[in-house]
């Protein structure tokens, strides 16, 4: 067969080559181990040359780096910060924003703030890799200002109530407390905070009369009295400092304040803690430059003031320059009156409100007057108001009162005192000033608010339970700015007391 024969064929193949190879391995004296073999010495190779790694590519220059910051990046108007800055890898840098020209690529600068903002200042710094940048945003605020807040109060239940934050400090120290939600009263005069408020830590000189008996202070409201002792303070309004000025200091702990004097609490409701107050302390903005005055220099008998050695308070007489002070009075600058400023307030109400206190007339850039017109009143604060024919001639415009207070039987009024109506009511009523000013004023009356609406400002109105009084209250600054020219001070519409919108 055909497979038979080609097996064969190659057997015979194998065969054949076995033997030629023996041939050759006993030509070569391979295969044995005799004397006779001879080793083999193979022939050295030279090892090949190393091929060389190409060069690596040079590196890519770094982009500069720059770093820049203040000493202060909160400020007032008037006072001095350091911006220091440093760069990487550049060579020349260049300044934007509130700052402008050519840098060096590391260094610092001192500079006062002059202007209102939040500046901020840019640094570009370009080397072989690029650019790059940095900046710094300050915040600064006018020294003459203080932000206003109307919102809950610190117990939750206020409305209509408009706060600041100020700063008391033990005379010439820096040992200083910070207190919040301070309502700003310009229906009265004097810095009071509760000594609950203040806490401890803080030392506060008492006042003493001339008897050198501790002084306590009888200060009287419309919805009740405060009792406390008379301090000194250092008084920080915004970036401004009413120096070692008398306060009060309200349910101050010390023995000689411990009970209130019986012809203080005949007075009213007692309002001398957080609670019953709404607020963490007044700061009296009103147009007089003390809370009593001459007859508090001359007369025992006004009940705002008391000795209190340790057999117990009875009233005494103090001198001006020991009587609770309106703190604008006593600022280095800006000390002719002051501006409150709201946002307007619609129907319904507001859920937040923020404004601003700023104080001086007439003295910066933001107090100008403008086109206000101002209405003298009397040495009170008091000018006459005309509602529907009746002439209030006690009337007066008060941020510290939480509605407008006239007497008007034909609105309906709630539980509370405050007028109900079923629909908000547009009315109206002049002004009539000492100095023969007058003027319409539009407002709205409208019912309180539902409990958990989040209302904190709105057109809210009330009976006065006063004969000739018309409060202007809160309302009457929603919209507008209103000035308070305080008493013998000169300003842009002549001296005070006066009343200006």
């Amino acid at each position: 067969m055909k497979c038979s024969r080609l097996i064969a064929g190659q057997r015979s193949l194998r065969v054949a080559l076995a033997v030629a190879l023996a041939a050759v391995l006993a030509a070569c004296g391979g295969g044995g181990s005799g004397p006779e073999s001879t080793a083999v010495t193979p022939t050295p190779v030279a090892p090949a040359p190393p091929v060389p790694l190409p060069a690596p590519a040079p590196a890519a220059p770094a982009a500069p780096s720059v770093r820049i910051g203040s000493s202060a990046s909160q400020l007032f108007t008037g006072q001095s910060t350091t911006l220091a800055w440093s760069s990487a890898d550049a060579s020349v840098c260049a300044a934007s924003g509130a700052w402008t020209g050519s840098q060096p690529t590391s260094g610092s600068l001192t500079f006062t703030v002059t202007a209102a903002g939040s500046p901020t200042y840019t640094l570009s710094c370009t080397g072989l890799g690029g650019t790059g940048s940095a900046n710094t945003t300050l915040s600064v605020a006018a020294a003459n200002a203080l932000p206003i807040t109307v919102d809950r109060g610190p117990d939750g239940a206020s409305f209509n109530m408009p706060f600041v934050s100020v700063t008391v400090c033990t005379p010439g120290t820096a040992s200083c407390r910070t207190v919040d939600r301070v309502l700003v009263d310009t229906g009265s005069n004097g810095l009071r905070l509760m000594a609950s408020a203040l806490g401890t830590g803080i030392n506060l000189p008492a006042v003493a009369n001339a008897a050198t008996a501790p002084v306590g202070e009888c200060g009287q409201f419309t919805s009740g009295f405060t009792w406390g002792a008379v301090r000194r303070a250092d008084v920080r309004l915004g970036g401004e400092t009413a120096a070692g000025i008398p306060v009060q200091v309200i349910g101050d702990p010390g023995a000689a304040y411990a009970s209130v004097p019986f012809a203080c609490s005949g007075t009213g409701a007692n309002v001398s803690t957080v609670a019953a107050l709404g607020a963490n302390g007044i700061l009296g903005v009103g147009t007089s430059r003390q809370d009593c005055g001459a007859a508090c220099v001359s007369s025992a008998a006004i009940g705002l003031y008391y000795g209190c050695p340790a057999g117990g308070c009875s009233g005494t007489t103090l001198p001006l320059e020991s009587q609770v002070v309106n703190p604008v009075v006593a600022l280095a600058v800006d000390n002719n009156g002051l501006g409150i400023t709201l946002p307007a307030v619609p129907i319904g109400g507001s859920t937040s409100l923020l404004g601003t206190l700023t104080f001086g007339l007439g003295t910066q850039a933001n107090n100008q007057m403008g086109n206000s017109t101002a209405y003298a009143t009397n040495d009170r604060g008091n000018f006459t108001t005309v509602y529907k024919g009746t002439s209030y001639t006690s009337s007066f415009i008060d941020s510290g009162s939480n509605g407008l207070f006239f007497n008007d039987a034909g609105i309906p009024q709630c539980s509370t005192g405050f007028f109900c109506p079923s629909t908000p009511l547009s009315l109206s009523a002049l002004n009539v000033s000492a100095n023969g000013a007058s003027g319409t004023v539009d407002f709205i009356v409208e019912r309180l608010p539902t409990a958990g609406s989040g209302v904190t400002a709105l057109h809210a109105a009330g009976t006065a339970g006063l004969p000739r009084t018309f409060d202007w209250g809160l309302p009457f600054f929603f919209g507008r700015t209103v000035f308070v020219g305080i008493g013998g001070a000169p300003t842009p519409r002549g001296n005070g007391p006066f009343w200006a919108y």
